[in-house]
């Protein structure tokens, strides 16, 4: 059964890493991360779950730029350009980590947790997240309200629930 993110905002990190590992099995899916604000937040989430190791294949942490460029191939220019936290920089993220890792589909988080290192541009708690594979993307921005704590953990949530639909999506 589909779920929509409204149904599934209230679970709780465990449930919803376990319901993304039952999809899935189901699905014979595999999922990456690639990471930056979260630190490897959502890569702990989902393996957390036992038997994880059945279709999560990799996690990246690429804190810092040339990581993203060097592990994930995201080129030096679009972060010349557009900055780590844009729409174009964790579209790449996610897009390389398929790539790389040869999973099926992932997920990119790239944001501004704070307390510093905000913009007027890019304030704290701006979040970008991108969910796709090798070739297509889909990414959203947050602004999500609290401290680095909670920022973090809103991002690793709403990274979660948007692999779990568009895992799920593919069964239609």
């Amino acid at each position: 059964m589909p779920h929509s993110a409204a149904s599934l905002a209230n679970l709780d990190l465990t449930t919803l890493a376990e319901r993304l590992g039952r999809a899935c099995r189901d699905l014979g899916v595999t999922i990456t991360t690639a990471e930056s604000c979260t630190g490897g937040g959502v890569a702990s989430a989902i393996t957390s779950v036992a038997g994880s190791s059945d279709y999560f294949t990799t996690g990246y942490v690429t804190y810092a730029n040339a990581a993203k460029t060097r592990l994930l191939g995201v080129p030096e220019g679009l972060l010349a350009e557009h900055g780590a936290v844009s729409r174009e920089v964790v579209e790449a993220m996610v897009a390389g980590a398929c790539r790389d890792s040869g999973a099926a589909m992932g997920v990119a988080v790239s944001g501004v947790a704070g307390p510093g290192g905000g913009s007027a541009d890019k304030p704290v708690g701006s979040v970008w997240l991108a969910w796709g594979d090798g070739e297509r993307q889909q990414a959203e921005c947050h602004h999500y309200p609290g401290d680095r704590r909670a920022v973090r953990e809103r991002a690793v949530r709403d990274a979660l629930i948007g692999l779990l639909v568009r895992i799920r999506t593919h069964e239609e």
